[in-house]
């Protein structure tokens, strides 16, 4: 039940304000009322707070591993996550451990219901149902907002979480209609104000495809795509999850390429009237068929929406051609002949702020107490949302009550590399995070994540003390199997090995076994088991028994086993990373100064303005040799 009692507030002055109840919004509201902090967020309406506005999942490539860190550091998505999830699944099983990473198909109104509920129940936290037409600043300082309706709330921290909302207008053929996203208005005044103050923004894309109607749908057509026979949660607060559904397959044709051919003249995207740039990782169908004209069809995903509903989610046919013309393509995929159309698909056109304004903190530059989380940072997804959302909400609150800033490395986490990579490159489209943008990812595997960020997350105030009772747990107990492997000797066949012509004919470390690519560390726990039981010994060691229950621990410490070389190569690297990331670099510093800079050096070290050596040599375009001569200036 909600505590209806705490939408009704006594005051317009706050520690903090957050804008928008999108995933970025929640995370940085929680943290930051969780952390002391009177917040308070604005929306407009309780019932728009958490919505999946595009597909009903979390998680993916690399964002599963955003998704894990932020469980790691106390925030709620993965929770949520856990709570209304239909259908889990480890994805990229068939590579290296570096680039599993976990996903779920979620419940669209089971989702938001249940972010609803975690933040109507957090102390602190206060509600404002409205838009925000202004912002209010005191010289360079925030001082507050104006909502639509002419009420001020006061704070001296704001932070932005509009996501698709400044500005936005949705494109369907030549129809336009002002929106962040369908059936909700825009927020265009906000981006006016800050223009006035020289932050840079820019126009970029992003769109969503139909909804069908289930029923509609002949699945004997289709190929079957069930989740994880034991799937596992995101969270350590979850005990298990189950799977409740699943979805189906099926592919496009050179028909439906043709049909859709056909809408390309009254298309956004190729008459001009979208002007923004879209994801390049997540195409529309009609880019799809335009950029990879050899292809002769593409893979549609038919995933169904929630329990209660009926709606399904046409995944990989994101558009925004006409009406007509999706329907006649739709109807010509195997399965989809006689489909209905419960909403077609449309793009969003919005404003960003390009990020290189901003600190590592995700405060901005030019305005002290102005921080920016998600989309309007020029990225893309609920996950990298999420996780700006929880930086920003932390360093707010810190910023409230004098504390040291709250700076995620990018040697330690993905949500390390997003923000270095938003502060340093350009963003001329919308940021996705990709395992491959982190140079150290075998050392940033999703299976880690409690371990590696355990020292971020024990700074004051940061998670809740359920979660880290579940952390800490799992840290000690990886931790004492880690030791178990290395100390404990078993005989080949254990290990499932042949004692003939491999050379292994003596007891060895549980350890020195699991390095051998054919022998898993479940199944040697789960053998040991077997035989100490079987043997009635009095020195049976229950370790075996007990960590063949729990496949994550078990998962982990076989990886650690596993690359242990190719992980303290690595670590060497992570060593020269952090020294370069001590070599501080003035705030005031003048780069005209150095005449041997090249000319394209001194502008973008001007303008981005590094705070250390490591992240100068980090901007494209600083060459090895301009970051030699400002190091030497620097030691001089």
């Amino acid at each position: 039940m909600f505590h209806v009692k705490q939408l009704r507030r006594h005051t317009n002055t706050f520690d903090i304000i957050v804008v928008g109840g999108g995933h970025a919004g929640i995370e940085a509201a929680v943290v930051s009322a969780r952390m002391g902090c009177q917040t308070v967020l604005v929306s407009q309406d309780l019932q728009s707070i958490g919505r999946l506005s595009c597909n009903p999942s979390i998680g993916g490539s690399a964002k599963g591993h955003l998704v894990k860190e932020i469980d790691a550091l106390g925030g709620v998505m993965p929770y949520i996550a856990d709570r209304s999830g239909l259908l889990f699944k480890m994805l990229n099983t068939s590579k290296g451990p570096a680039v599993w990473s976990p996903r779920s198909q979620n419940d669209k109104n089971l989702y938001p219901a249940f972010a609803q509920g975690v933040l109507l129940n957090t102390p602190n936290l206060h509600f404002c149902f409205d838009l925000v037409d202004e912002v209010v600043l005191d010289g360079q300082k925030m001082k507050g907002i104006v909502t639509r309706t002419g009420e001020h709330l006061i704070a001296p921290c704001v932070i932005l979480c509009t996501g698709t909302f400044l500005n936005g207008v949705l494109h369907t053929g030549s129809s336009q209609v002002p929106g962040g996203r369908i059936g909700e208005l825009p927020s265009g005044t906000v981006g006016d104000v800050l223009d006035s103050f020289g932050i840079e923004r820019g126009r970029l894309k992003t769109g969503t495809p139909p909804r069908i109607f289930a029923e509609s749908v002949d699945y004997t057509k289709t190929d079957l795509h069930p989740g994880d026979p034991n799937p596992t949660p995101f969270s350590l607060r979850t005990r298990s999850v189950r799977n409740q559904m699943v979805c189906y397959a099926t592919t496009t044709s050179e028909q439906t390429h043709d049909i859709l051919r056909e809408g390309f003249d009254d298309s956004p995207m190729y008459t001009g009237r979208i002007k923004g740039a879209g994801p390049r990782y997540c195409p529309s169908i009609e880019d799809k068929i335009s950029r990879f004209s050899e292809r002769s069809s593409h893979q549609i995903v038919l995933e169904p929406e929630g329990l209660t509903t009926n709606s399904v989610y046409v995944n990989g046919f994101s558009t925004s051609l006409p009406r007509e013309i999706q329907e006649r393509a739709l109807h010509s995929i195997p399965g989809l002949e006689r489909c209905v159309i419960e909403r077609y698909g449309y793009a969003v056109e919005y404003d960003f702020f390009f990020p290189y304004q901003l600190r590592h903190t995700l405060e901005s530059k030019a305005i002290d107490g102005l921080f920016m989380a998600g989309q309007i940072n020029g990225t893309s997804g609920y996950e990298e949302a999420a996780a700006q959302g929880l930086v920003a909400g932390v360093n707010a609150a810190r910023k409230v009550l004098g504390m040291d800033r709250f700076v995620v490395q990018r040697a330690d986490a993905y949500i390390g590399v997003m923000i270095d990579d938003l502060v340093n490159k350009n963003t001329e489209e919308p940021y996705r995070v990709f395992t491959s943008l982190a140079e150290y990812r075998l050392l940033l595997r999703q299976d880690n994540a409690y371990e590696r960020l355990s020292g971020y997350r024990t700074m004051d105030g940061l998670g809740d003390e359920r979660n880290s009772v579940y952390i800490n747990a799992s840290i000690n107990n990886t931790s004492y199997l880690h030791s178990f492997c290395t100390s404990t000797t078993i005989p080949p066949s254990v290990a499932g090995v042949e004692n003939e012509g491999g050379g292994v004919g003596d007891r060895r470390t549980i350890s020195e076994f699991v390095k051998r690519p054919e022998v898993q560390l479940q199944s040697v726990l789960w053998n040991l088991a077997q035989q100490t039981e079987s043997a009635n010994s009095e020195h049976h060691d229950v370790s075996s028994h007990a960590f063949a229950k729990y496949p994550h621990i078990v998962q982990h410490v076989e990886n650690d086993l596993k690359y242990e070389g190719y992980i303290k190569r690595m670590m060497a690297d992570v060593e020269k990373f952090r020294k370069a990331e001590q070599k501080r670099i003035p705030e005031d510093f003048n780069y005209g100064a150095l005449n041997s800079l090249s000319t394209e050096a001194r502008q973008k070290l001007e303008r981005i303005r590094p705070e250390t050596v490591g992240q100068a040599g980090r901007i494209s375009g600083i060459s090895a040799t301009d970051l030699s001569i400002l190091t030497l200036y620097l030691s001089r």
